[in-house]
């Protein structure tokens, strides 16, 4: 390709959160998944918005701005901690039910779309598949979002939440391996358009970031608590929510949860047994 044609290859723009956390152990190799402060499922999503971003940001800026000076909502501690700590940012976890409220119907009047990962922690699986590494768990839940997007003809440029060793490059760079290795057993390597960079960053630099998290947010909580509340007010943005490790569901693509198809209560994630 020449330096003209590189110059005519469109840029996109994705950005990437996690839900849920990779913990499977206490101390003494205990088994901790799905006790308090422990989820049953560990998940990535990645949104894309379609039209200008630079509008958008600005209008997650103004609305956190609104909330750090709002005397009825910054004596709140999650807010208060953020303010002092550097500025309030959005964090759904955290955020109080009056300052959710505000970020979802924000994220209810844009165009934009949640395609998200949700991987079971099974033990075994964790064992054999990632050797007992979180890094290894986010790298491979990232390769299947990125394989699918390798025939896009596109400069990808995945917009990604900070998250320790997990999001160093050598381990991005990994997911992108296993990315190309999946992408190659359905297409021939011939077929990779897309190049992927990666841009590892924070809510407070890249406030697009919030937007990842509260939609996570939401559809983690159907997995956890089978609450379809907040799923049910965003629903239309989520494109497709994966099961991955729900292997009853494998025939006919069970596992995949579209607009046409929803999520229901009903896949609300059992506790491993002992």
């Amino acid at each position: 390709m020449t330096a003209v044609e590189q110059t005519k290859v469109p840029t996109s723009h994705r950005f990437l959160d996690e839900a849920g956390d990779p913990t499977f152990f206490k101390k003494g190799r205990i088994l901790a998944v799905g006790e308090p402060g422990v989820s049953l499922a560990f998940s990535l999503g990645m949104v894309k918005f379609n039209g200008d971003l630079q509008p958008i940001r600005a209008g997650i800026r103004r609305l956190q701005d609104e909330i750090a000076e709002d005397d009825y909502l910054n004596t709140i501690a999650s807010v208060a901690k953020r303010v002092s700590g550097g500025g309030f940012y959005f964090h759904a976890t955290d955020d109080s039910p009056e300052v959710r409220e505000r970020m979802f119907r924000f994220i209810q009047s844009l165009d934009c779309s949640l395609e998200m990962v949700v991987a079971r922690k099974i033990p075994a699986l964790f064992a054999k598949k990632h050797h007992h590494k979180d890094s290894e768990f986010y790298a491979d839940l990232l390769s299947h979002l990125i394989k699918n997007k390798l025939k896009l003809g596109q400069r990808l440029v995945l917009n990604i939440a900070a998250r320790g060793v997990s999001t160093r490059n050598m381990n991005l760079e990994l997911a992108l391996s296993k990315a190309h290795e999946r992408f190659r057993k359905k297409w021939s390597a011939g077929e990779i358009q897309s190049s992927v960079v990666f841009n590892v960053q924070t809510p407070r630099t890249e406030p697009l970031l919030c937007v990842a998290d509260y939609l996570c947010w939401s559809v983690q909580r159907v997995f956890e608590r089978g609450e379809m509340r907040h799923y049910e007010f965003i629903r239309e943005k989520v494109s497709l929510a994966v099961d991955l490790y729900d292997t009853a569901k494998y025939e006919g693509s069970g596992n995949y949860y579209t607009r046409e198809r929803p999520l229901t209560a009903q896949n609300k994630l059992s506790p491993l047994l002992p």
